[in-house]
This record gives C-alpha cells, sequence and structure tokens, in this order.
C-alpha cells in the first residue's frame, strides 16, 4: 500500500481546524455594519392570508424594515430543478413558490413576515407586534386523502393535489400483469418510509451583502453546492448576473442533502441587504430548522413480487404515494422517479418490472433529496418484500438472494428499468458479510440470548446505488433543468506546489484530503504539496457542487482530467530541457525521465522553467502551468453491498437491542479507506436512526407534533453497535479514470432493510405471526406487534 498515496488511510488533514475549534463556519461570519432578520413564520397549516399590519412592530426600536409579499413583487418563486413528465406525458403540476406567503399560508413554518433590525433580540421584539388577518383553512396532511374527490386544495389554481402520476416502465405494464397471473407465488406488502428531518451538526445560515460602488451582491451560505445557488437564485428569482453575485459557502457542519436546495432566506438576505444598503444575516434556530429545512422520505408503497415454481422472480411491481408537501423543493420531483423507479431492480435479475408514483402536495414542509434519495426507498421496499417471501416459501432468505442475483459474469447488466449496471460480484458481498457475521453461528447467540429471556433475530438486505448522477444529456432528457457534470482547474505554482480549484464542495466528507492524494499520486509527489480550494464561486470553476456520492466519481474525475493536461505540458517542457523526444519522457516518483537513459530531471524544476522560460520552446508552448477540466460521465456508477444485522429484542417492552453489524460494500477502487470507513459508518448510524427512532409526525391540523429533540428521537452513540466494514470486494467501475463508485450514502440505504428484517426474524422465530412492522419500530409499536 502507498505510503500517503491512492489506497492509503491519510488521517484527515481539515480534522485540525475542526477538532480545535478553529473552523470557520457561516455563523462565524460578522460582516460591518451588518443587522439581523428574525422571520415570521406560520403556526397554522392552511389558511388565507388577506392583510399583514406592520405598522405598530415598524415603530419598535432597532427595526429597520419590515418585509412581506408586497415588497417581492416582480420577483420570481424559488424554481424547481428537475420537471417530470407523467405517464399520459403531461408535464407535472408546477405551482409558485414565493420567498413570502403571498395570499395563502400552505404550512407551519412558512415566512409570512421578515423584520431587519440592528439586533436580533429587536427584531424577534417587533415580529411579536405584527398582526395577522388570516383565516383557517381545512389541511390535508394524509397523501390518500388528498388527491380524493373533494379534498381542500394546497394551490387553488392547480386542478387537484396531485402533482404527477408517473408509471415506468409504462410499455412492461401488461406484460407485468400477465407474469402476475402467471406466477407461482405472489408476495404481497404494504409499506410506509417514514419522514425524517436532516439534523446536520450546523442549522442553516445566510448572510447578504451588497457593494453599492459596483452594484454587486455576495450571499454566504450553508450550501452544499454554490454554483448552483448562484445561477438558481441569480437568474431565476433575483434577477442578478451571475458576474454580479457571489456565492460562498465556508466549512459546511453537514449536509446529508437538506443543504443541496434553493430556499427562501437565502433569496431574501440577498434582496434585503440590497434594498437597506448594509448586510443582512439570519441564522436559523433547531426549532426553525424543524419547521423550515427540506424533510426526507415519506413514501407509503404496495409492492408485489412474483416468482416461479422454482422460485425465481418473475415480475415486480409498486405503487407508492409520495409527498412534495406544500410547495417543490429544488430537486423534490426527482427523488421518487428517477432515483427511485430506476433502481427497483436491485441486485436481482427480475425480467419485469412497473413502477408506479402518485406525487402530492399536502399542507407539510417540503419534501426533498436526504442521505440516498430515492435509493433507500427502493431498497426498502425490494429487500423487505424479497425477506417477506423468502419466509412465505420457507427458504433461507440469503439463499433466496443468491439464487436470484445478477451474476458476475452478466455484466454489464441492462436492467429492465432503464439503467446498465457496468460491474459488480454481489455473491462476494453476501459471502463476506456472512463470513463477518458469523452467519452460520448465529443459533448459538440465540440460545445464549433465550437463556436471558431475550429474543435474537438476524437480517440482512442487499442494495445497490446509483452515484454520480449522470450524464447531462441522459438527465436532461428525463428532466433536469441543470447539467451534472463537475469541473477542475489545477494551478501549479513555480516551485512544484499545486492548488486545485473545484466545484465539489466539501461539507464533512474529508475532500481536503483525499483529493490531494489523487494528484499527487498521479505525479509521485506529497498530498502536502496540493491545496484544495471549494465553496466560493468567485475562485472556483462552475461545478455542480456535492451529492449523490458524486465527489470522486465526477470531482475526481475532473481533477484528473485537468491534471493530466497538466502532466502533457510538463513532459513537452521536461523533454525540451534534457533535448528528448516527448514520447520517451516519463513520469515516475516526481521526476521526469528519458526512457533507458539516466537522464532525469525533477518536478519542480519542470514547473520553475515553466514561469521562468529562460530556456523554453515558446513557438510550442506557452509560459505557465495552469489547466481546466469539465468531466460530464458517461454514467451512474454503481456500488453495492451486502447488510448483515443482528438485534436483541425484549419480549416484556418491545425494545429493540442492534447488538452487531456488518457492512461488506463493493466501492470499486478505495482511495482512502480510512474515510471510507466511516462515511459508511456514518450512514449505517442514520439508518439505524430511522428504522429504530426518527420519525417526522403531523397531526390533523397540520402542526408538526415532532418538532424538538424532545419529541422526535435522534440516535445516541448507546443505540449503535461496533459496526464492522469491510470494502475489500472490489469491482472497479469501467468508466471513470479513477475506476471509482461512491461511497457516502450507502450505510443508510442498505441499513434499514437489515435491521426490520432482524426485528421480524426474532418475532417469527419466536412463533409470533408478524410480517411487517413499519418504521421507526420503536419499543411501542414492537410490543403491539408481538401482543396484537
Amino acid at each position: 500500500m502507498p505510503k500517503d498515496g491512492i489506497g492509503a488511510s491519510v488521517k484527515r488533514r481539515e480534522d485540525l481546524r475542526f477538532l480545535t475549534g478553529t473552523g470557520r463556519y457561516t455563523d462565524d461570519i460578522n460582516l460591518r455594519g451588518q443587522a439581523h432578520v428574525h422571520f415570521l413564520r406560520a403556526d397554522v397549516a392552511h389558511a388565507t392570508l388577506n392583510a399583514v399590519d406592520t405598522s405598530a412592530a415598524a415603530e419598535m426600536p432597532g427595526v429597520l424594515r419590515i418585509f412581506t409579499a408586497k415588497d417581492f413583487e416582480g420577483v420570481g418563486g424559488l424554481p424547481c430543478g428537475w420537471q417530470v413528465t407523467d405517464k399520459h406525458g403531461q408535464p407535472m403540476q408546477e405551482p409558485k413558490h414565493p420567498i413570502l406567503a403571498e395570499g395563502k399560508i400552505r404550512h407551519v413554518g412558512e415566512i409570512v413576515a421578515a423584520v431587519v433590525a440592528e439586533t436580533l433580540e429587536q427584531a424577534r421584539d417587533a415580529a411579536e407586534a405584527i398582526e395577522l388577518d388570516t383565516e383557517d383553512l381545512p389541511a390535508v396532511i394524509d397523501m390518500k386523502q388528498a388527491v380524493a374527490e373533494g379534498a381542500p386544495k394546497v394551490h387553488d389554481e392547480l386542478t387537484s393535489n396531485l402533482c404527477y402520476d408517473w408509471g415506468f416502465v409504462e410499455e412492461n405494464k401488461a406484460a407485468v400483469e400477465e407474469a402476475f397471473a402467471n406466477a407461482a407465488h405472489v408476495t404481497t406488502l404494504e409499506l410506509v418510509n417514514n419522514r425524517l428531518v436532516a439534523n446536520p451538526m450546523e442549522p442553516r445560515v445566510a448572510i447578504g451583502d451588497y457593494a453599492l460602488h459596483d452594484d454587486s451582491s455576495t450571499l454566504y451560505t450553508t450550501s452544499q453546492n454554490p454554483h448552483v445557488i448562484r445561477l438558481l437564485m441569480g437568474a431565476f428569482v433575483l434577477g442578478i448576473p451571475e458576474h454580479k453575485l457571489r456565492v460562498v459557502a465556508p466549512d459546511v457542519g453537514g449536509g446529508f442533502g437538506t443543504k443541496i436546495f434553493h430556499y427562501a432566506e437565502e433569496a431574501f438576505c440577498t434582496f434585503a441587504a440590497k434594498q437597506l444598503r448594509r448586510p443582512v444575516k439570519w441564522t436559523s434556530t433547531r426549532s426553525e430548522a424543524f419547521i423550515s429545512d427540506a424533510h426526507g422520505r415519506d413514501h407509503v408503497t404496495k409492492i408485489q413480487l412474483a416468482l416461479d415454481a422454482d422460485n425465481n422472480f418473475t415480475a415486480l411491481r409498486t405503487d407508492t404515494y409520495a409527498n412534495m408537501g406544500a410547495y417543490l423543493s429544488t430537486f423534490a420531483p426527482s427523488v421518487p422517479t428517477w432515483l427511485h423507479g430506476t433502481l427497483m431492480a436491485g441486485n436481482y435479475r427480475t425480467p419485469l418490472i412497473y413502477v408506479n408514483v402518485k406525487a402530492v402536495f399536502t399542507n407539510t414542509v417540503p419534501v426533498d433529496a436526504y442521505r440516498g434519495a430515492g435509493r433507500p426507498e427502493a431498497t426498502f421496499q425490494l429487500e423487505r418484500v424479497v425477506d417477506k417471501a423468502a419466509r412465505e416459501l420457507g427458504v433461507d432468505p440469503a439463499e433466496l438472494r443468491r439464487q436470484n442475483f445478477i451474476r458476475k459474469d452478466q455484466f454489464p447488466y441492462a436492467t429492465p428499468v432503464a439503467v446498465e449496471y457496468d460491474t459488480g460480484d454481489y455473491e462476494a458481498t453476501l459471502d463476506k458479510a456472512m463470513q463477518m457475521a458469523g452467519y452460520a453461528g448465529f443459533e448459538t447467540r440465540r440460545a445464549a440470548s433465550a437463556a436471558k429471556g431475550k429474543l435474537r433475530g438476524i437480517g440482512l438486505s442487499h442494495y445497490i446505488e446509483a452515484c454520480g448522477i449522470a450524464p447531462s444529456n441522459l438527465v436532461g432528457q428525463l428532466g433536469a433543468r441543470a447539467g451534472l457534470y463537475e469541473s477542475a482547474t489545477v494551478r501549479v505554482n513555480a516551485t512544484g506546489g499545486l492548488v486545485v480549484m473545484t466545484g465539489s464542495h466539501s461539507h464533512g466528507q474529508g475532500h481536503e484530503t483525499s483529493f490531494p492524494q489523487v494528484v499527487a499520486d498521479m505525479i509521485g509527489i506529497s498530498p502536502d504539496q496540493v491545496e484544495i480550494v471549494h465553496g466560493d464561486t468567485a475562485n472556483t470553476p462552475m461545478g455542480m457542487g456535492t451529492y449523490g456520492s458524486r465527489s470522486i466519481a465526477v470531482g475526481g474525475s475532473a481533477m484528473v482530467r485537468a491534471t493530466e493536461k497538466i502532466i502533457a505540458k510538463a513532459k513537452k517542457i521536461a523533454a525540451h530541457l534534457m533535448e528528448a523526444s516527448e514520447a520517451d519522457i516519463e513520469l515516475k516518483d516526481g521526476a521526469f525521465s528519458v526512457a533507458g537513459t539516466d537522464k532525469s530531471v525533477a518536478w519542480g524544476d519542470v514547473t520553475l522553467a515553466a514561469y521562468v522560460p529562460h530556456n523554453y520552446p515558446l513557438d510550442d508552448i506557452e509560459p505557465g502551468l495552469e489547466e481546466t477540466a469539465f468531466y460530464d460521465p458517461a454514467n451512474f456508477t454503481y456500488p453495492s453491498g451486502c447488510y448483515i444485522c443482528e438485534v436483541e429484542v425484549d419480549p416484556d417492552t418491545g425494545r429493540v437491542e442492534v447488538q452487531s453489524f456488518a457492512a461488506a460494500d463493493d466501492f470499486g477502487n478505495v482511495i482512502n479507506p480510512m474515510i471510507v470507513e466511516g462515511q459508511v459508518q456514518g450512514g449505517v448510524g442514520q439508518g439505524i436512526g430511522q428504522a429504530l427512532l426518527e420519525n417526522c409526525v403531523y397531526d390533523a391540523d397540520g402542526q408538526l407534533l415532532s418538532a424538538s429533540y424532545m419529541d422526535y428521537a435522534m440516535p445516541r452513540a448507546s443505540d449503535l453497535p461496533m459496526i464492522d466494514v469491510d470494502h475489500s470486494c472490489q469491482t472497479p467501475c469501467t468508466h471513470n479514470p479513477l475506476g471509482v463508485k461512491g461511497c457516502g450514502e450507502a450505510g443508510a440505504i442498505g441499513s434499514p432493510p437489515a435491521l426490520v428484517n432482524a426485528v421480524i426474524d426474532a418475532l417469527q422465530r419466536d412463533g409470533k405471526s408478524v410480517s411487517h412492522i413499519d418504521m421507526p419500530l420503536s419499543p411501542a409499536r414492537v410490543w403491539a406487534a408481538m401482543n396484537a
């Protein structure tokens, strides 16, 4: 293994500032003369908004200005970045998403007015003096009720609360129906993928600034993709030319998807700063985050699996209701469709698949991508129904999966849901996970648990995900309103050090460590000589940011392409310095040499010559050493793996305790094993949180009942076992230069079904006729199921 290049577990260089408290997060930024904004948020889910009386509040101490919807006349609404076309060929219903509520309140937490004052306390005090003239309307929370005849409409201008009715692949539908009619066995399962709140370590922050001298605006924000925010806000909301708008995302304390999107608070602070000619700052409280950050998941699904007499999968069909909330968030329409339906083949050779998704507007916070984004929903459905089928048929769940796996010799494999897997070895990860989990010795452990009065179960799941959403021409046909390439500029200094400016963005993934490993390995120098710059649209090339496990597969590939250009030019210079043919020049261990000779010149000497061209072939090449590359991937990457979870259930209380967890993943080539292990462990932690604890609950009136940590149960260290991680089963990706696949979301995708399968296993081994329990598997739910 190399000392510090590709494949080495180099310690994260960014941790020095994070662990010593010297990181620079958005809330650490305070601009001279800044004012503060407090948003008055709706406390009802659905109401007409007749008037907003700010007269008394405007006279209170420190108040600079109070904004309402009328101040944003002529300003665009927040744009949706993806358009879905339904199964009838009609575009989705797409209502306006105003910055401040216009004439109607549609969910608790929607911004009704904004008070800008000298201090935050003054802004809060003034907001309490604002009087609203509203008339309550019936709220619609349940998705099936929302699309029923006569349901209250979230948006009066729409024909109904149905955003779209999507069928995929529509041409398969008749054949799927026939396969079910001829099936020897059909397993049916109805399930809920519970709504989640992301809860990153750092709440959202936005600071708008305006420079009168050149009519330019700057937004400091907690974003996973500053260039995308600049594009959406500048072009579609505020009408600011890109060269007059700078977006800066400094250190960001976790994103998990919820910081991808363009939010009203960002547009407001940018707009208000120009109006007031002074900086305007907002920092979300945790209570605000629960009712303003985009939520995740929230699907209700019926899934059916058809099998023949030999237990081979013959067809799969699903019918899902997906909650959009009150408005379409930036990428919301794509999550239950193209990020979900295209993964319903999973790891299996199911020849016929049909997926139906009805996206529904309700009087709730908008729902968008959350770690995994569509892939966890697909995997949970599929791995639960496969497990249920195995139990109905009386066969080992592991062997039923093995029998139906796509075989290693079948790659590349075109699925019936429009994607082509390039590589994989699903039996290898299954075998590895079973070895790690001690699968064969389970009965001994079960007996030991029984002696303590506990029920023990073991569950597994196999997942596949699509990472590095791509390519741009394909996603454009599928409704994406942006390209999904990535960019990098590599600038070599005269003394040999490199600065890599990337459109990717780090919010905990370790880019400042792993990216230099890639570039340094290509040249043969120390990663310490490579600096990574990201997060500022003023000094990085246009990029799409970080989400969907795309950083190394797409962003890293752009860096490789730019570095290849650097090396090609440096070889020309080295050839001139050594009076040799360029074709004979080799680069190894930070030195250029002439093949078959002892002639060599160091990397630093070549880079110095690039900037001090006293002896330089000026007729052939320009001075300097800087190159840019844009990389648009040819296909998704397809990480996969097998997770095995073992639990104990207390029959007296229903409490579930996770005893062990084994994760065997195929991520292709691995850049930094230590970082990959941390990513998997973090994802599994979030998956266990969803499976056992977390649940976003509304009452019938649209009030969020789980709106704080008093009611929303986040996982703690004591809820998690030691998570055993292995990534030795590597089948490199065939279509990117690094052979990498992505790892950031795997843990959150594969872990929930493994845990739920383990609990069902424990109960059924005890003779309980329990075939399913919806997440989260709280003690009350498990106890009720056991005693039904």
